[in-house]
């Protein structure tokens, strides 16, 4: 069972990351402010960013304001599509990397599989990553095409793969082809965007567990191997969020939650990106 909130998964010998992380998709102005600061606080030190989401600024400063020491804190971001290509990506990484206010990015994604373009920006984390202006290099919405394009064609492996991963979505030869070629699966959308909350079988086992569902689904990537990303408005459910350290879900029972895959898709399907 992975300890707490502070412990640490290796990914690169320069960088670990903690088992939980913060999601700030459309979270923005004093919205922002006010739960990425009561993240940091309560002990949250992954934050994921994009410059799609237009608010690296704002994250940037709100981790200058609360004097954390910047190496505690995990910051990924991502390269849009429109930003894709070689020059471009480049480009794209110095603008991310002054509107967060940092040295460095910890983590820089490729946020979805463009076509053509994707090879050449692949080439460009590379070199941003050789060049020490990021600790580790990946992908996301990638599936294993993707994948196997990068494995026979690049000098370095994807470290992180993010993709929307949840037991309604259980992408199990996904994850087993990362872990097979040691690429950390990280979960967006772990929650469903709240669409199954609700599932009888879940409330049934939230109540053996005296967990809230979200709880339970946050824990069932956790113990999957699957480092998940939720995100939230409200101060509680940042904090009910963190606290899934205290369980562990038994065997029968992850089996059973492992049954539930109805490849739910509630955001995007890259399956037929080519």
């Amino acid at each position: 069972m992975t300890e707490s909130i502070s412990s640490r998964i290796s990914l690169t010998k320069e960088l670990s990351i903690p088992p939980i992380g913060l999601g700030t998709y459309a979270l923005r102005g004093s919205t922002l402010t006010k739960v990425l600061s009561y993240a940091l606080k309560i002990g949250y030190r992954l934050i994921d960013t994009a410059s799609f989401y237009g608010n690296e600024k704002e994250i940037g400063d709100v981790i200058r304001e609360s004097e954390i020491n910047r190496d505690e804190i995990i910051i990924t971001s991502k390269v849009w599509n429109t930003e894709q290509g070689y020059e471009s990506t480049l480009e794209a990484f110095e603008r991310s990397r002054k509107k967060l206010q940092v040295d460095y990015i910890d983590l820089y994604l490729i946020h979805w599989p463009v076509p053509v373009k994707r090879k050449d920006t692949w080439k460009a984390l590379e070199h941003l990553y050789d060049e020490g202006l990021c600790r580790a290099i990946g992908v996301s919405n990638y599936y294993i095409p993707h994948l196997n394009e990068i494995l026979e064609n690049a000098g370095i492996i994807p470290f992180v793969n993010q993709v929307e991963f949840n037991p309604f979505l259980n992408l199990t030869e996904l994850l087993i082809f990362c872990k097979n070629n040691n690429i950390l699966l990280e979960a967006y959308s772990p929650l469903t965007n709240g669409y199954m909350l609700h599932h009888e079988g879940l409330k049934k086992l939230a109540e053996k567990y005296h967990k809230t569902t979200a709880q339970l689904m946050l824990r069932w990537c956790i113990q999957t191997g699957v480092v998940p990303i939720p995100k939230s408005q409200r101060l509680d459910r940042i904090e009910e969020n963190a606290s899934v350290f205290d369980f562990s879900i038994d065997i029968e029972d992850m089996q059973t939650m492992n049954s539930w895959n109805q490849n739910l898709h509630t955001d995007w399907d890259p399956s037929d990106v080519h």
